[in-house]
């Protein structure tokens, strides 16, 4: 039979909602394939998924919802989904619109590192929420030459709208689009799917905080999660390697638990990251407060981004509570709440020094000089701005321009 007849065939009787690819064994009762170590993947839920003679093998967990990894239960993310839902504003994490089905966490093991056609993938993981269960699905590839069962038998279970990775859009997507590419005549469109990467979130959140951004890391600094046992990831190639010469599945079976590991610390990050961006975690740090207002302030979320800065301000001192003020005297300028920023600002200018004193100054006196039209209150923070600044050639402009408005103002030509 050939191979396009072979996958109408297989497209024929397989359903989506099927919970164990045990059942592709049996049905090609006609296929006769000698697979190493049957019984030992057997023993550890893993079976084989045949197709036109070769073959990936499928390993499939399920956790109840009430499973808990580090500070959450897989339930929250329920939750967190949920408040999404009640949002009116933009966030590149919104779940808006979305169920929890919609979503499904990826992660890869590669041979390499880049993303070029030498890079091979040979365990596609994934978890998704399916009931009361989360569902985690491995395809394993046994050998080189068996891509094509490898990603047929991860499209034709692949129905959800958004991908959850970590560095998932600049490394493992484009390292499945490239491979897919390679024996794309003999699969399914390849979907397109939207796609949350929550490294850049982790970069964003806790930079600041973090020496590495890591998965790794973030899990045990920031969710709580400790991996005690667990492999190392930069060993997952040579494990590989030596399974190609082997066939022995126990190596293979230590990286699944690690790819699994990865992909369930998804879910805790997502639910995570959620509820610091949707204010519901009551441990969030006030540098977390801060960096979440200055990234809705980045994406244009201006009203939120102010929600969020008055809503933590009071909780602030000293140089601290100077920063803040001078970011959020920034979004009220945004706004043209000229009137709150004036008084943000006049009271970093009245305590700080440095540079931010000299920030302040200047903006204030853009305030008295565009809005107010006061050239005398202007260039009182002009001259302030000038005591302090490193850089003095531009406000000596702007001192200049000024006392010619002022004079002409005094003299009649200006409206005062």
């Amino acid at each position: 039979m050939g191979l396009r007849k072979k996958l109408q065939l297989y497209q024929a009787y397989i359903q989506p909602d099927q919970k164990n690819e045990k059942a592709h064994i049996e049905r090609e009762k006609d296929v006769k394939i000698a697979i190493p170590n049957q019984e030992q993947w057997e023993k550890h839920g893993v079976y084989p998924f045949i197709l036109d003679e070769t073959y990936c093998l499928i390993r499939e967990k399920r956790y109840p919802l009430n499973t808990k990894r580090g500070h959450y239960t897989f339930r929250d993310f329920l939750t967190a989904i949920k408040a999404w839902q009640d949002t009116d504003f933009f966030h590149p994490l919104n779940a808006k619109g979305f169920s929890a089905e919609d979503l499904f966490f990826f992660d890869t093991e590669t041979t390499g590192l880049g993303s070029g056609t030498g890079n091979l993938i040979f365990l596609l993981g994934y978890a998704f929420f399916e009931g009361e269960e989360v569902v985690v699905k491995q395809h394993f590839l046994p050998e080189p030459g068996a891509e094509v069962p490898l990603y047929f038998s991860f499209l034709q279970t692949v129905d959800y709208n958004t991908l959850v990775t970590y560095n998932g859009r600049a490394f493992d997507w484009p390292v499945v689009k490239t491979r897919y590419t390679l024996v794309r005549e003999h699969l399914p469109k390849l979907p397109s799917f939207g796609h949350f990467d929550l490294l850049h979130a982790a970069r964003r959140l806790w930079k600041h905080k973090l020496d590495s951004v890591s998965l790794k890391n973030v899990e045990k600094e920031i969710l709580g999660i400790a991996r005690d046992g667990d492999l190392p990831g930069y060993l997952a190639p040579m494990i590989y390697f030596d399974f190609l010469e082997s066939k022995e599945p126990l190596g293979i079976m230590e990286v699944m638990k690690h790819n699994e590991a990865d992909i369930l610390s998804l879910i805790t990050l997502y639910t995570h990251i959620s509820f610091q961006l949707l204010g519901l975690d009551p441990q969030q740090t006030k540098r977390e407060q801060l960096a979440v207002g200055h990234w809705y302030s980045s994406i244009k979320e201006v009203d939120k981004a102010v929600e969020i800065y008055e809503t933590s301000l009071a909780t602030y001192t000293g140089k601290e509570r100077l920063k803040a003020l001078n970011e959020l005297a920034f979004l009220y300028k945004k706004q043209k709440n000229y009137e709150a920023a004036l008084q943000a600002w006049e009271e970093v200018a009245a305590k700080a020094s440095g540079k931010l004193l000299v920030t302040a100054s200047l903006e204030l006196a853009k305030i008295w000089e565009h809005q107010k039209k006061d050239y005398r209150e202007a260039l009182k923070y002009s001259f302030r701005a000038l005591a302090e600044a490193d850089d003095i050639e531009s406000i000596e402009k702007r001192i200049y321009r000024l006392q010619n408005k002022l004079e002409q103002q005094e003299k009649g030509a200006f409206p005062g």
